[in-house]
């Protein structure tokens, strides 16, 4: 896992929420932006604070295991 502040993001990601957020606490959600190497994962609530890195393995595991699979 990879922790990046907002000076060391990369531009040019486009980020993506579940579309089972409600609209009343659309912000109120994670935001995942795909890239080569590492999936960003960020809170929509502060779009400008921190990102989280993860390699695509390890992010396809964590979902596997949040869906119960």
């Amino acid at each position: 896992m990879r922790r990046e502040t907002s000076a060391e993001a990369v531009s040019g990601l486009e980020w993506c929420k579940s579309s089972y957020s409600s609209s009343s606490e659309g912000d109120s959600c994670v935001e995942v932006a795909a890239a080569i190497s590492v999936i960003h994962v960020r809170d929509s609530k502060n779009v400008a604070g921190p990102h989280v890195g993860f390699a695509p393995t390890a992010w396809a595991d964590f979902v596997a295991y949040a869906a119960g699979g």
